[in-house]
């Protein structure tokens, strides 16, 4: 596993987070303070913010978890990975490709988010 993969892993372990201080943390070690999310639904800033959303998106996706589906690819400082978000029987809800910039340091600046593929209707 890359450190990349370790990241991205991170990142997928903060959005199912269920408990805050330990989604907090989570937050902390992938982003920085000032970080930025933006997908076709959602966006969000800085440590604070990005909790609130990973909540908000628990609250309406009970039961729900995200998954990594690739390893992580990176060049320079960019970096993409693809995910999916399954019910508990593993049904998959949605499927998407995140890019995200990294910081010096090694952490999330920013990620956009798109949608690959969607339930029906």
């Amino acid at each position: 596993m890359t450190d990349h993969d370790a990241l991205v892993d991170c990142y997928i372990a903060a959005w199912n987070e269920p408990d805050p201080a330990r989604r907090r943390d989570l937050i902390a070690r992938t982003w920085t303070e000032e970080a930025s999310y933006l997908d076709p639904k959602l966006s969000a800033q800085g440590h604070a913010a990005l909790d609130a959303m990973l909540q908000g998106v628990q609250g309406m996706f009970p039961g729900h978890r995200f998954r990594r589906l690739s390893a992580a690819e990176a060049h320079h400082d960019r970096l993409r990975f693809r995910w999916a978000l399954e019910a508990a029987d593993g049904a998959r809800v949605v499927e998407g490709t995140d890019v995200a910039v990294l910081s010096p340091d090694g952490r999330m600046a920013s990620v956009t988010g798109f949608f690959d593929a969607l339930p029906a209707g």
